[in-house]
This record gives structure tokens, sequence and C-alpha cells, in this order.
């Protein structure tokens, strides 16, 4: 992706948010693959952000398909408020390893609370490389849960 479509890019941003009557300060990131990550800081991030990110994740998708149709090029945009998403990801890789940490100490499988697929996902990659515990997901949405177990060294099999 080259400059000129970046800052097309960053016009239909503030386009799109001054059509909302929203004031956002529009922070362009480096694109890494097709990946665009946008930061916006704004005085009200849970307006925008909603619920479990509910609304971050709308936008976002309502803004991809926006600019798929202005903007020549294949790329995602990876939109974020105030950091909410990597400060989410932050805390749910921390909270993956502390409860895996205890997991592998006691032996005993624990059941995360519910939390939507990207979060669940987030969990799985963090642990992924770990050879000690082993992770699944479990329930039905919208209540569908992450489970980390004990995994018996050399053996594969899972600790009861």
């Amino acid at each position: 992706m080259q400059a000129k479509e970046i800052k097309t890019i960053e016009e239909l941003l503030c386009e799109f948010f001054d059509k909302m009557t929203l004031d956002v300060e529009i922070e362009m990131g480096q694109i890494e693959g097709k990946r665009l990550p946008v930061n916006l800081r704004t005085k009200d991030p849970q307006l925008l952000i909603g619920k479990d990110g509910r609304v971050l994740f709308s936008i976002q998708a309502v803004l991809g398909r926006i600019l798929k149709k202005k903007v020549n090029g294949e790329f995602f945009i990876d939109l974020d408020i105030n950091q909410y998403k990597k400060n989410k990801i932050s805390a749910l890789q921390n909270l993956a390893q502390r409860t895996a940490d205890r997991v592998s100490l006691t032996k005993k499988e624990e059941t995360l609370y519910s939390m939507p697929a990207y979060e669940r996902r987030i969990i799985h990659l963090t642990l992924a490389e770990r050879q000690d515990i082993a992770t699944e997901s479990v329930g039905n949405e919208p209540e569908r849960r992450v489970r980390i177990m004990p995994v018996q060294k050399n053996s594969g099999k899972f600790l009861n």
C-alpha cells in the first residue's frame, strides 16, 4: 500500500467521523502486511467501544466495507480506540498465562468466564506453545468459554 492510498484512507476516516459528529483524533499506523492499524483518540471512548467492544467491531466492519469500495488494494483496517484493543489483548494474555501457571502447578483444570470468539482466540494463541497445558473452547454461544487443562508430561494425555 502506498502513502497516497493511506492518505486517502485517513481522509475518508475523517469524513466518516465528521458526518457522525464525533470529535476524534486519527492516528494512522504503519501497514503490517495487509493490516493497517488505526487508533482513534476521543474524550468519550465508551460511546465508540460499546459493551465488550461490540460497537468498535461494528464500526470497523462498516469502515472496512466503505474503504474497500473507495481504495484500491487488499488490506484490513484494524481500528482501535484509545488503545482499548491493545490493552484488552494484554490483559487477556496476562490472564491466560496466570491461569495456565496455576493449572500447571495445581494439576487442576480451570474454565475461564464466557467471552467472544476473538477473545478466546487470543487465549488459545497465547498458550499454544506451552507443553504443560492444553486449551479448548467449551459450551455454546454466547456462553462459550476456554478450558485450560494440565497435560501429563511425555504422554500428551490430560490429567483429571
